[in-house]
């Protein structure tokens, strides 16, 4: 994605800019011929399309920005050819380990692509030439997690190429740039609708690609599993995260999840949540809005873009992990025999907790917990040196025997194949999620009683299920886009051509 002119021909080229975008062309979208079998339904047939207006299609719009500034991307279609062709060798190369003979695997090939987005505040520019664009931004991006070929006469499909690293930004191709709040439903679903329709399009055809000299074709299967909850959520038309419907996985509620801790199973879907939409808009029964709103367990909202129902590993680190320093809070406090303590109080205790991890941890408070953070956290070293400050010994005890349960279930969400990495955690995860729900309506009832967070609803429930479904989820989260969002930051405060014609393209 981000190999740089530089990085192909090995020498630093300072060169006038029209030498250095030719050198780019091939490295870019739109530079290898292709063709649909059948022919995209309302995408044009030219392949040689390179970074177009994300708006293009869209009448001018009156707001604050110009519209030919707010969003830029690829063609889904041609970004997917100019990934493949950046894999060709590697295709090539798990053809011959197979010992495949190369003119019989021209057809049945199928490609996995994992498909993630996700909001940015804050990306302003430094010392501001650009044209005037939100301050805000969106990455959508897609990652090929898995080319395999069906051979003939075989009924099992063998995979040729697995993606080793795919929470790497290098594995992760942005798509389409968007200078757009992600809460802005309405813009937001404007500026993705084209990127929806060409990937509607692709499911029901076959793309014909010379790789390794032969014409090929491959058939592409995508799964939205890059997403946070808030995304998640706004995608597939649900309540927003403080909803009593706690989860995108099943329709429990707020209350039934903290009773009920780790007995849930996955039951939604794209299709059931646009069926339920359709309820919910057309209210066939007469019911009122709260029965109403009870039958579509909080559709109320189109569902818009198919995602797979997940859990996303690095948010479900950092929703547990702030949990987690929650519970620190309160048992310094000594919470569970204290009601209602006040603001002052609570604030001592965070400072308290704060200051300990700094000397223990090296651990810098930070504003919103992010990933490092998460991790750092979530050690027995942190729960040692929470110990310290609390008084109980059996207090103790149960944090120890907390944090020792979750240390062992993480490995099982976090790892790219948990069957061949943790098999032994794998195992156990629901004896210890039992083990871990009892400690929490139990010893620590005082923060789960009627109530319990998103993620830790999603890492007690529904872990074991989507691992035995997908056979991974670390490996389908959202770290690759993340990462790439933090080299977008970059790119746009330096590496911007100073001119205001080039800016969108060149960051993107």
């Amino acid at each position: 994605m981000y190999r740089t002119v530089k990085a192909t021909s090995g020498r630093q080229i300072f060169q006038p800019l029209h030498t250095l975008r030719a050198a780019e062309k091939e490295l870019l979208p739109g530079y290898h011929p292709f063709e649909w079998q059948p022919a995209l339904k309302s995408v044009s047939t030219s392949c040689h399309v390179g970074i177009i207006d994300g708006l293009s299609g869209w009448i001018a719009s009156v707001d604050d920005s110009p519209a030919d500034t707010v969003t830029r991307r690829f063609r889904y279609d041609v970004a997917l050819v100019s990934a493949l062709k950046d894999l060709e060798e590697d295709i090539m190369e798990g053809l011959r380990e197979r010992g495949l003979e190369d003119s019989a695997c021209t057809s049945g090939f199928s490609v996995m692509i994992k498909e993630s987005c996700d909001g940015m505040g804050d990306v302003s520019e430094k010392h501001g030439g650009g044209p005037a664009v939100p301050e805000k931004a969106v990455r959508f991006s897609f990652t090929i997690m898995s080319v395999s070929i069906q051979a003939e006469g075989e009924d099992e499909a063998i995979t040729i190429f697995r993606e080793p690293k795919p929470n790497s930004e290098m594995s992760c191709k942005p798509l389409c740039l968007m200078f757009v709040d992600e809460s802005d439903h309405e813009t937001l679903t404007g500026v993705l609708g084209p990127v929806v329709a060409e990937r509607n399009a692709m499911k029901h055809s076959r793309l014909i690609l010379s790789v390794g000299g032969l014409s090929r074709s491959f058939r592409f299967h995508f799964r939205g599993t890059g997403y946070d909850e808030k995304m998640v959520r706004e995608m597939e038309g649900l309540e927003a995260s403080g909803s009593t419907y706690i989860c995108t996985l099943c329709d429990s509620t707020r209350a039934e999840a903290s009773q009920n801790m780790t007995l849930h199973s996955v039951t939604r879907s794209h299709d059931e949540n646009l069926e339920r939409y359709e309820l919910w808009r057309t209210n066939p029964h007469s019911e009122s809005a709260e029965e109403l709103r009870d039958r579509v367990k909080g559709v109320s909202a189109k569902p818009f873009m198919e995602t797979q129902p997940t859990l996303d590993a690095l948010h479900c680190d950092i929703g547990n992990a702030t949990e987690f320093y929650k519970i620190f809070q309160d048992e310094i406090g000594e919470v569970y025999h204290k009601a209602n303590p006040s603001r002052e109080q609570r604030r001592s205790w965070r400072a308290a907790l704060d200051k300990q991890l700094r000397k223990k941890m090296k651990l810098k408070p930070v504003m919103r917990m992010n990933g490092n953070y998460a991790r750092k956290l979530m050690t027995r070293e942190a729960v040692e040196a929470v110990c310290e400050l609390v008084c109980s010994e059996e207090r103790q005890e149960a944090l120890r025997e907390l944090m020792g349960l979750y240390i062992q279930m993480k490995p099982v969400w976090r790892s790219t194949c948990p069957a061949k990495e943790c098999p032994d955690e794998l195992c156990r995860y629901s004896f210890n999620s039992q083990r871990f729900a009892e400690l929490l309506s139990t010893v620590f009832k005082y923060r789960y009683d009627g109530k319990i967070t998103n993620y830790l609803h999603k890492t007690l429930a529904h872990v074991p299920e989507i691992v035995e479904r997908d056979g991974s989820i670390g490996a389908w989260a959202s770290e690759g886009n993340e990462s790439g969002n933090k080299l977008f930051r970059r790119f746009r405060k330096m590496n911007a051509r100073q001119s205001k014609t080039f800016e969108l393209e060149d960051v993107l």
